[in-house]
């Protein structure tokens, strides 16, 4: 159990319980499929600049596939999980002078606002409500479902099946987690960060599927970088070509564009 006398909020103290560079980094397991990294850039990437709006001092952390420490366990692994994706507010994106290496919910004490995870298969590990305690008494592994609503209490969870293109979303009310309904656009707002998570049929990375993107409130998608300058390519060749014709009109009245300047 977690002393309370024991928890800092400065990540800098020396405690009894370990911090992030004491603690794994990975519980040597692989991504389950070529998707997982691309989607986990592609949320990122989109969202950049809605994060630099909410958070213009910079305090805040993305987490994609690392873990999240939430007990104190001997291996320490097992008292982890690992979200896909996950966005915690108001904390340093670096420790000091390090690059984290994990996120230890007992040294800060700041919960993921949203966490999401990429189901290869069913879902039925990201559905697992098993608590960590059986009947009896006796300690079991937790599922993730459990640990995200009861311990963590994380406000938004989402769950993205990959190989249904079947997306659910929940939101933790009066400490328990209820299924949202999609708007009619299909998609889920998530009011604090502003915007809405939904499906998107597309191509990114050479791969053409269903990915989980990020749009305002008002319906727009949220670009990445390279759809940005795609974008603005586009519309600067679009005023070209309407100064070409402006030009072409001109001189068939008679009037040769370069006077008018």
């Amino acid at each position: 159990m977690i002393r309370m006398t024991e928890i800092s909020t400065d990540p800098n103290v020396s405690l009894t319980f370990p911090d992030h560079t004491q603690l794994p980094e990975s519980d040597g397991r692989f991504v389950k499929n070529f998707q997982e990294h691309p989607q986990s850039l592609l949320l990122t990437d989109s969202i950049g600049l809605i994060l630099q709006q909410l958070h213009p001092d910079g305090q805040y952390a993305i987490g994609q596939d690392c873990g999240i420490y939430w007990r104190e366990t001997n291996p320490p692994e097992q008292g982890a999980i690992a979200p896909d994706w996950f966005y915690v507010p108001n904390v340093q994106p670096r420790l000091g002078d390090k690059i984290r290496r994990s996120y230890v919910y007992w040294r800060e004490l700041m919960v993921p606002l949203i966490v999401l995870e990429f189901a290869s298969g069913e879902g039925l590990e990201e559905r697992d409500k098993t608590p960590l305690f059986t009947s009896s008494g006796e300690v079991q592994k937790p599922g993730k479902f459990w640990v995200y609503e009861r311990i963590l209490r994380i406000p938004y969870y989402g769950i993205f099946e990959i190989n249904r293109n079947q997306l659910e979303v929940y939101h933790l009310v009066d400490f328990t987690y209820q299924q949202m309904e999609a708007n009619e656009r299909n998609h889920y707002p998530i009011p604090p960060l502003g915007v809405e998570l939904g499906l998107w049929n597309g191509t990114y990375q050479n791969q053409t599927q269903s990915w989980l993107r990020w749009w305002n409130l008002d319906g727009n998608l949220l670009l990445i970088g390279q759809e940005q300058a795609e974008k603005e390519r586009k519309r600067a060749e679009l005023a070209e070509q309407k100064a070409a014709k402006l030009a072409e009109r001109l001189r068939e009245m008679g009037i040769e564009p370069e006077t008018l300047e």
